[in-house]
This record gives structure tokens, sequence and C-alpha cells, in this order.
């Protein structure tokens, strides 16, 4: 083996996360069960994976030098947030591999520049507009025709940083301004959406991929509010679906996780949406429905472990918990009915230890298993509803 050829990483070496959320909890958890030793960085004190993690670091995405202290005690460094500064990859990257690597990061944090990679290397988009002025928006919102989203180029998650116009009046064009936060943005002209559906692809340093089957996700409020495994679509587009997602982890060399969310037009035409290089909250329920869950094959996609089969055991559908479910209509805080949930057949509960309840703060989420998909989300939906 060659000083330059990928090895594999065995239990017993230490992985570090550049992110402490709920995925980085997740990952840790599985990794611990794998037998490795887990190092996060996270700036808050309480981050939900410090409390199952060998060591924390408190430090921002942009500190460069947190990120080179983690680095330093590991074999191989992973992300779970899109929002870690160039400058923390290259610093993790001079001690040990970062897994995916700072190229793909630095395309995929930036909006404008994943919707023209996309393009440029021919993958199925939506009509859209870079904008990086008030004018540029009016002007993009007129050319799309009205009905348009406008995102943030930088951060923004779970709707924020986003803005939405059906008419394009000036008093919509403004508000598109501002929930851009006054920067640079893209405008997407809306489509006429049949459903939403993402696919998880691992590659490993080793060049094994793996394509998970196709999600169904649906969104309240610009955030998921369920999704299911598998996708209830028709088997063609399925093959499209993960073709695509293959394809695009394979242009970027991807070392690690890719989730390619997807917009399924009403026509039954396949647009890629978003992409996120690491465990997405779409798969959750890849624990429950897939032979290997997504958190395991993080490990093993970063380690240059074999990957594991990804074939669909039994339908599973995931329910997000926000911060609401733990306050009453005025605001006060209130403790779920958990028992009541899991009186539900099938279902089970998983809470991320976040200490602070907020309105659409993702606090944990309900998993259940069917005979179908229907019958997953029927019942993960009526455990939701039971709390």
């Amino acid at each position: 083996m060659s000083r330059n050829e990928p090895r594999p990483l065995l239990p017993g070496a230490t992985i570090g996360i550049l992110g402490g959320g709920q995925l980085g909890r997740m990952i840790a958890m599985a990794a611990r069960a794998m037998g490795y030793r887990i190092l996060v960085l996270d700036p808050d004190p309480g981050a939900p994976a410090r409390f199952v993690v060998d060591g924390h670091i408190e430090a921002g995405w942009d500190d460069s030098r947190g990120a080179a202290n983690l680095a330093r005690g590991c074999d191989v460094v992973t992300l779970e947030i899109e929002q870690i500064a160039p400058r923390s990859m290259e610093a993790a990257a001079s001690f040990c591999p970062v897994r995916p690597g700072g190229a793909m990061l630095a395309v995929i944090q930036d909006r404008i520049e994943q919707k023209d990679w996309l393009r440029k290397h021919g993958f199925p988009v939506g009509e859209y507009r870079a904008v990086r002025s008030l004018e540029q928006v009016r002007e993009a919102i007129g050319e799309l025709g009205g009905a348009c989203f406008c995102k943030s180029a930088q951060g923004g998650y779970d709707g924020r940083g986003q803005g939405k116009t059906s008419t394009g009046s000036e008093e919509e064009v403004l508000g598109a301004w501002e929930a851009l936060g006054e920067g640079p943005g893209v405008v997407e002209k809306a489509v006429e959406l049949e459903r939403e559906i993402s696919v998880m692809v691992a590659r490993s340093p080793s060049g094994e991929v793996k394509v998970y089957p196709a999600a169904w996700n649906h969104h309240e409020r610009q955030i998921l509010s369920w999704s299911v495994i598998p996708a209830p679509i028709p088997p063609s587009m399925e093959e499209e679906a993960r073709k695509i997602a293959y394809e695009i982890a394979d242009t970027f060399q991807l070392e690690g996780l890719l989730a390619v969310e997807m917009f399924v037009t009403a026509g039954g035409k396949l647009l890629v949406n978003e992409l996120a290089p690491r465990p997405h909250n779409s798969y959750h329920q890849s624990e429950r429905a897939c032979v290997t869950s997504q958190f395991e094959q993080c490990v093993r996609a970063v380690c240059d472990l074999p990957l594991g089969d990804v074939d669909v055991v039994q339908p599973a559908a995931i329910a997000n918990l926000l911060g609401d479910v733990w306050l009453d209509e005025k605001g006060a805080h209130r403790e779920p009915h958990f028992d009541r949930a899991l009186a539900v057949p099938g279902v089970r509960v998983v809470l991320y230890e976040k200490l602070k309840p907020r309105k659409g703060r993702k606090m944990g989420h309900l998993s259940a298993v069917g005979a179908t998909p229907d019958e997953a989300v029927e019942r993960v939906l009526r455990a939701k509803a039971a709390l």
C-alpha cells in the first residue's frame, strides 16, 4: 500500500466532528457503538453531542486554532454542519484527513456557487437568478414571473434567510430583499410540486458507493415535518433520482455522506433543490428502515471501511419534535405525554438532550415502522398527536 493510498481506520481510532448538534450526537453514538473515540468542536457548552463524546472543544466555526486542536487528536475529521469556515477546514486538514473536504464544502455552503455548479455539470435545476442587490432582486422576480422563493447565499436553514413572493409587487420585493439579509442570494422560480424527496449517497475514499432508497419529505413552514422511507414513487423515478445523486457524489469525488434534496414537479420531472454534505434529517428513519443507518454509514465512509447494505428492511417514518411541543398556547412550559405516544404500535422516541425548548427548534423525533410507508406515516403522526 502506497503512502497516499487510503487505508481503513479501524475501531480504536479517534474521529473528530466539526459540529456538536443532534447530527454530531447521533454520529458519535454510532461511532462509540463501533468502538471509536470521538472528539467534537462546537461553540455551545451545552451542545447535544457533548454528553456522549470523549472530549469537547468549545470554539466557533471560524476558529481555525480550535479546528487545528481538534484535528491534532484525531485520525480523521468529519462535519455535521455546513457553516464551517474555509480556514477552519484548512487548519484541520493540515493534521489529518477531513471528509468531506474543503473544496466540496466551499461549493455547497454558498447557494449561488452550488446552483451554478449543478447547472455547469448538467444536473437538473429549476430556473433561478443570482442576486446581489435590491435592483437585481426586483429584476429577477419580474423575469421569473412573480411567484418565487428567495434564499440567502450563505447560512439560512429551516426557513431562515428565505422569503417568498407571489405577485412580484414592490412590497414583496422589499420583503424578499430583507429576508436575504440585504445581501447575495438566489431567486428561484416557484414550480408546481407533486412532492419533495431526498436521496442519501455514501462514498468512501477508496471509491465504494452506496445510494439509499429515496425518502419522501413533507415540510410545514419550510421545516421538515415528517419523512418516510421508501418514498412511494414509480420505480423509474426512483432509479433516476438515485442516478442523479450518484453522479453528483462521483463528480465531487465525495468522501463521506451527501444528501441530495429534489423536487418532483407536477409533470413528473426531477429538479435538484439543495445539497447537504452530512447526515440529513430526512434519513433519521434509516436506523429502522435500512440495514445500515446513515450514522453508521457515515462512520464507515469517513473511516474507509466497507460500506453497509442500504436495502429497506421495513418501511419507517419520522416526525420532527419542535420546541412547540413543550409549550402551551400561552408559551408556558409543559411536559409532552411520551407515554401516550409510545402506546402506538411500532413507535420510538429520540430526544437530543437540548436544554431549552424554543418554537421551531428541533428537540427530537418520533419514529415508527409499518407494513407500508402509509402505515408508518399514519402511526408516527398518530403518536405525535398523542403528545
